[in-house]
This record gives C-alpha cells, sequence and structure tokens, in this order.
C-alpha cells in the first residue's frame, strides 16, 4: 500500500489543514502529470488517489491506521450520543420513505397539496437531524489535532482512540448520505 503522506510529502497526522493538503497535491503534481514532460500518468493517479484519501477524515484516518499502526479492523460500538442520533435518524428515515412513496402515488393536485405540510415536518426533522450530525462532525474534528500531540509523543494507546474516532466518522457519513438522499427526494 503506498504511503499517501509521504507520496505527498505531509506528516503524518490525523487532523490536516485542507489549504496545506491542496498546496502540497498541486506542488507534486507539477511534475509528475502524463502532460508535463517527464510525467507519469501511474504517479498522477497515486498523487489523485492520495488527495481524495487525505480529504476526508474517514479515509485519512484509516489510511494512517492502516499504514502506522499495525491494529487489524475491529468492530466499534456506538457510544450513547452517536446512538442518541441513529435512534432519531432510523425512524426518520423510515417515515421519510413511507412519504415518499405516497407522494409518488399522489397523482392529483388536491392528493399532493394533502401532503404539503407532512413534507414540511419531515424536511425541517432531517434538516434538524443534519444539523446534530454536523455538529457532532466539528466536535470529533475538534479532537484530532490532540490526537497528533499524543502520536507525536508515541502514545501507542492513541491508535485505538483513532479507530474508535474513524469509525464514527463512518457513521456519521453514511448518516449524512441517507439524509441528503431523503431530503433530495422531497424536493422532487
Amino acid at each position: 500500500m503506498s504511503d499517501y503522506f509521504q507520496l505527498l510529502g505531509l506528516p503524518p497526522r490525523a487532523s490536516l489543514d485542507e489549504a496545506e493538503l491542496q498546496r502540497a497535491y498541486f506542488e507534486a503534481t507539477k511534475a509528475a502529470h502524463p502532460d508535463q514532460a517527464g510525467g507519469d500518468e501511474h504517479r498522477s493517479a497515486d498523487l489523485n488517489a492520495a488527495l481524495e484519501t487525505l480529504k476526508s477524515p474517514v479515509t485519512r484516518l484509516k489510511h494512517l491506521i492502516d499504514t502506522r499502526s499495525g491494529l487489524g479492523w475491529r468492530a466499534i460500538p456506538l457510544e450513547a450520543g452517536l446512538m442518541s442520533l441513529f435512534e432519531k435518524l432510523g425512524p426518520m428515515l423510515q417515515q421519510s420513505t413511507a412519504f415518499l412513496t405516497r407522494k409518488h402515488a399522489a397523482t392529483s393536485a388536491l392528493a399532493k397539496a394533502l401532503l404539503a405540510s407532512e413534507e414540511m415536518r419531515l424536511r425541517e426533522s432531517l434538516e434538524g437531524l443534519n444539523e446534530a450530525i454536523e455538529e457532532e462532525w466539528q466536535r470529533l474534528e475538534s479532537t484530532l489535532p490532540a490526537c497528533d500531540l499524543r502520536l507525536a509523543a508515541g502514545g501507542d494507546s492513541v491508535w485505538s482512540e483513532l479507530q474508535a474516532l474513524q469509525a464514527k466518522f463512518a457513521y456519521l457519513t453514511k448518516w449524512r448520505a441517507q439524509i441528503r438522499e431523503r431530503l433530495l427526494g422531497l424536493m422532487l
């Protein structure tokens, strides 16, 4: 497996500044781009993969763990805060799916109009839940610099914490996508 941090000349960290990542990517791709003299299509593809992997905390943490920790995959149970979000999300996804079925079956203007207030309530509920997910995402991201300090100090206990953070980011990513899908369905 390629070390994407090394490929872009970045220190292996849990937190990365987006601007720093972009600068490192553009610097590395100057010489590697296939349109440049001496460019290398394979290296350019690796650099693109590195950028895509390191942009998101989900894939960045997974890459960091896979390349540096020696830990294997393990199931991470949801903590109480995330479980609370999940307990709200599940029923809301079921309600919105049932509503979308009724909405698509409504053929007359009157039938569609009768669904308008329920649609608005569902949209507001989904948007509120999405805000809570975004707040949790921001909270988790704010913990990454402290993890980097512990990594730099050589603390091995940080790896299991990073593994748990990666799983939490993965859950939130999936939930964001599910909410976006439902909101899009409500708009159509």
